[in-house]
């Protein structure tokens, strides 16, 4: 499942974080690529050891762990600390798979779904895109700031080469409650639907055993 969640992010805290970025160095991507993904990564990284990034980005962390729509589609165990990531002029990131295993504070873990969170206006720069590759073919994402696209992490997909202004983005990765990415899109639809039954008729017979299906559901798919 690929989702797109718009304004995952105040206009107050997107503001601060171009703010924030805008003074802190950033470094060579290469350095956290994969031996692969070395080879087609060129971007610049914040470093992640910055006390003002480290500080960012447990903010931004908490904005989207506090979203309906990232806890219902990504359902997180545990998440890696976001990267924020810069592209002038001429950089771009080749076809590339993410890593199955990354490492983290907590320890190994499995990414089941990536995502994206743009920083930077789409008026601001050409080129820059997302390219997703799935059995569709590929879709092309270039969001508002402050929006974030989520997409599973076997996912084959490429940023674009930027050719005018500067792309400013944040990724991370989850490791997921449930493992199964069809799975946590059945769950998703239930919850969604359920939910919209509430709003609509609020608690009815209907809404009580679509509620008992989602939860059997999950009691049966989920690891934790």
């Amino acid at each position: 499942m690929i989702l797109c969640i718009a304004d995952i992010l105040t206009p107050e805290l997107l503001e601060r974080t171009r703010a924030t970025l805008a003074e802190v160095p950033f470094k060579d991507g290469r350095e956290t690529a994969g031996w692969h993904a070395r080879t087609v990564k060129r971007n610049q990284q914040a470093d992640g050891r910055n006390p003002e990034v480290a500080a960012l980005r447990e903010e931004l962390t908490k904005a989207l762990t506090r979203h309906p729509l990232f806890q219902m589609a990504v359902r997180p165990a545990r998440m890696k600390p976001l990267m924020f990531s810069r592209y002038d002029v001429g950089m771009a990131y080749g076809n590339h798979v993410d890593d199955a295993v990354m490492g983290s504070p907590g320890g190994a873990l499995r990414t089941d779904i990536s995502y994206t969170l743009f920083l930077g206006d789409p008026a601001s720069y050409d080129g820059g895109e997302l390219l997703i590759e799935s059995t569709a073919g590929e879709q092309t994402f270039k969001l508002p700031a402050g929006s974030l696209v989520l997409y599973p992490s076997s996912s084959l997909h490429r940023v674009e080469e930027v050719t005018r202004g500067e792309r400013l983005a944040a990724v991370g990765w989850a490791q997921s409650q449930v493992r199964d990415p069809r799975q946590r899109e059945v769950l998703f639809d239930l919850d969604t639907t359920r939910r919209q039954l509430f709003d609509e008729s609020g608690n009815t017979d209907a809404f009580k055993t679509l509620s008992k299906s989602y939860a059997n559901l999950l009691r049966m798919w989920v690891e934790v």
